[in-house]
């Protein structure tokens, strides 16, 4: 940030703002442009894509915005981006596709469709900052790949949870210790919620059902904390990690819950507990310098073997405009998977399901996801949570039992599915993802469809 700000406000003084393209107009989304609109110089909320426009014209109005153009074509999208007029549009590809955008920020939480654009996004020379856990968690990796191909940066976000555990992460190292826990904090945790339980919640804060649900259920934590696995290379000592373990003391003593044999056998963990007041995100670390473990017992931090480094807030669109920034300004992407994927994310029976049943979205009432370790999904072929709509199911699966691609049929011609086959051939030398999917056209060719025609889910993309 101590440079961020300095580089931003150069860039204002240049009169050459970073052009952001939004795809989603939800809660987050709301909340971004307003940030963007008020709070950062150098950085210009230039068009806002949504397939229920109004949407996208209430982002812009809730912001203080007026003479908001709406765009069909690439064309008008352009010359109103140039006129310095904000700019509404149903098509996201547009967004990707123009020269007058320089980065595209995806805030749809959906899989399929974020597929779409980011790759295209990728094709048009356009860095892409994900505020979307649910497809870096998913198929992360091979968009790594893709990104990398094109010669553009994908990155995380700075404010969500991979973002901030990330930058802790870094800070820890370049302090000169080990990281051996990345951990996350929630304040709730209960696998059977769903849309009608969250309502009042989600209408309180006037967010959606869908996605306030996957908090609750702990499928966005285990998104998340699988963006921070394959970024660090650390894994989970068991699917699900400590499922929902409650701690209330004090953090800078949770170290004392980790046996330190263990966590340098397996080379890290990544974790989460409930309760800790104050805390949002943690690391421990041990330093292997026994003059350095002095001073840090004289800085309070304790006498080890683990120390805790902690986060108390996270502020999510407050900070995204950093992570745009980051990649835009300084190339610096944040949780970068290492290679392929470590953690995934499986899809757990919320309640007992029929063969016949046709399997709704995360954040709904039949599923909730578990991080779990790639090989254990591999072995076990478990299906995804990020690809989990849409599938028609076999055979009954009793509740909170793990669903594979064995059970279900899924839905054809998914760009998502094709994509994480690609990316289990691809660093896993697997073919068996293949025989799963329906239509065999090739990983990577896009058909050039409308928004009309792309499939989208029940959450931010409204």
């Amino acid at each position: 940030m101590i440079l961020v700000d300095s580089a931003l406000k150069a860039r204002e003084a240049e009169g050459r703002p970073i052009r952001v393209g939004m795809v989603g107009a939800g809660f987050m989304g709301q909340g971004l442009t307003n940030q963007i609109v008020h709070s950062v110089p150098g950085m210009r909320m230039a068009a806002v894509s949504n397939r229920r426009l109004k949407r996208a014209f209430d982002v812009y109005t809730y912001a203080g915005l007026k003479e908001i153009v709406e765009a069909t074509t690439q064309g008008h999208l352009d010359e109103a981006i140039r006129a310095g007029k904000p700019v509404v549009t149903e098509d996201a590809f547009l967004l990707a596709q123009s020269e007058e955008i320089d980065i595209v920020i995806d805030v749809t939480g959906s899989v399929e469709f974020g597929a779409h654009i980011v790759l295209e996004a990728f094709k048009h020379g356009k860095d892409v900052v994900l505020m979307n856990a649910e497809i870096d968690a998913t198929i992360g990796p091979i968009l790594q790949v893709y990104a990398e191909k094109y010669g553009v940066i994908m990155s995380a976000c700075d404010g969500d949870e991979p973002g901030l555990q990330m930058n802790l992460y870094r800070w820890v190292k370049g302090l000169g210790l080990i990281p051996r826990v990345v951990g996350n904090i929630k304040g709730l945790q209960d696998p059977y919620r769903n849309p009608t339980t969250q309502k009042g919640f989600a209408e309180r804060w006037g967010q959606n059902p869908a996605m306030v649900t996957s908090f609750a259920d702990g499928t966005k934590i285990s998104c998340e904390q699988t963006i921070v696995a394959n970024a660090t290379g650390f894994v989970v000592r068991s699917r699900g990690m400590s499922r929902g373990i409650e701690y209330k003391d004090d953090v800078l003593k949770i170290g004392q819950r980790y046996d330190i044999d263990e966590l340098r056998r397996l080379g890290g963990i990544i974790d989460y507990v409930v309760g800790t007041p104050l805390t949002k995100a943690f690391v421990l670390a041990e330093h292997p310098d026994p003059k350095q473990q002095h001073y840090l017992n004289l800085y309070k931090m304790g006498e080890g073997p683990l120390y805790s480094f902690f986060v108390p807030y996270h502020l999510v669109h407050f900070e995204a405009p950093n992570a745009i920034a980051r990649v835009a300004l300084f190339r610096d992407s944040l949780a970068k998977p290492l290679g392929g994927p470590v953690v995934e994310v499986c899809t757990v029976a919320k309640r007992d399901l029929r063969a016949g049943e046709i399997l709704d979205d995360y954040g709904m009432y039949m599923t909730y996801g578990e991080a779990v370790n790639t090989d254990e999904m591999s072995r076990g072929r478990y299906l995804p949570e990020g690809l989990v709509e849409g599938c028609l199911l076999n055979k009954d699966i009793k509740k909170d039992e793990v669903i594979t691609y064995d059970d279900v049929k899924l839905p054809s011609g998914r760009l998502a599915d094709k994509l994480r086959a690609e990316q289990y051939k691809y660093f896993r030398g697997e073919t068996w993802l293949e025989e799963h999917i329906a239509s065999p056209e090739m990983v990577g060719q896009m058909a050039c469809q409308s928004i009309s025609q792309i499939k989208t889910s029940s959450h931010s993309y409204s």
